[in-house]
């Protein structure tokens, strides 16, 4: 079997901080953790409870944190907080009443920052896990995509990094790419008549979010992060639609066109910086439209 290789700008690209990643005034927090990817996981998964996991693990959660804390867009903010509530080092397990209260973006987010601090290739993938549930539904996520250099791109879950409360029948630093489908894929296969475009989604008992036309604005979302634009999962801009009704031909061909240059587990480097920054419609602007689900919508300019 070939060694993967990986070309030099790629490489380099994705070993780099992002604006977003970059822990700024907070890096000595990174000084000595391990390079390990899943010891990496396991920092972040300590330090961070994801806002849905209260009711799950019955873990009470200040209303405050759970309305304020997933809105922090970077991570030196969201360090700032963990650091505010806990001063040890990073490596040390907090209480569940001191850790940063996110979502999955937020995991990997930070997972993402500490692999780019080691050296290592890594990036945020948006698309839909499997394992949450046993209906086969497919609900919105995102994980780390990570460079290995014996095996290339590899998928890692930080969020299910933890034996005690997540059991799943695969190592959540290798998840298979048939559990988890980064949007582009999600979206050929509905495109194909392969899958369900009502299996993919957010499928909440109140206001169900599910349909090739979420599957299109995770595939905007993963184009940016791909261009190291790691927005919320609520920011909206571009060509896109808000239901399924609101979907046309030309939306639709433009969603085949990312698809096409973000799916599969190596896509083009090139293509995919071409397509970002030459398309008005996927191209992130500076000022977003947020739907912050317990904030309510705003305009917010980025950094």
């Amino acid at each position: 079997m070939p060694v993967p290789r990986l070309a030099p700008e790629a490489a380099a690209y994705y070993s780099a901080q992002s604006g977003t990643s970059d822990p700024g005034v907070h890096a000595g927090l990174y000084a000595g953790l391990p390079r390990d990817v899943g010891e990496l996981a396991r920092v972040v998964r300590g330090v961070m409870l994801h806002r849905a996991e209260g009711g799950q693990f019955g873990v009470p959660i200040a209303e405050d944190r759970m309305r304020d804390d997933a809105e922090t867009r970077y991570v030196d903010d969201i360090l700032g907080l963990i650091s505010e509530r806990d001063g040890r080092a990073l490596s040390c397990r907090r209480e569940w009443a001191d850790r940063f209260i996110g979502i999955c973006r937020d995991f990997t987010l930070l997972h993402v920052s500490l692999l780019r601090h080691q050296g290592i290739p890594a990036r945020l993938r948006s698309g839909f896990a499997d394992y949450f549930s046993d209906s086969g539904f497919h609900w919105d996520h995102v994980v780390t995509e990570y460079w290995d250099d014996t095996r290339g791109w590899l998928l890692a879950d930080p969020q299910i990094a933890d034996p005690e409360r997540y059991r799943v029948d695969f190592d959540p630093m290798d998840v298979p790419r048939d559990r988890f489908l980064v949007a582009g894929d999600a979206w050929q296969r509905i495109r194909a008549g392969e899958a369900d475009p009502d299996g993919f989604g957010l499928a909440l008992e109140v206001d169900p979010k599910v349909g090739s036309w979420f599957v299109a604005g995770n595939i905007r979302l993963d184009l940016a992060a791909l261009n190291k634009v790691e927005t919320l999962l609520w920011d909206i801009w571009g060509t896109g639609a808000g239901s399924e009704d609101g979907m046309t031909d030309e939306i639709r061909a433009l969603y085949d066109e990312a698809a096409a240059a973000t799916a599969g587990p190596d896509p083009d480097f090139a293509a995919v910086r071409r397509l970002f920054t030459g398309n008005d419609g996927l191209r992130t602007p500076p000022t977003v439209l947020s739907l912050a689900p317990l904030r309510g919508p705003s305009q917010v300019t980025l950094r």
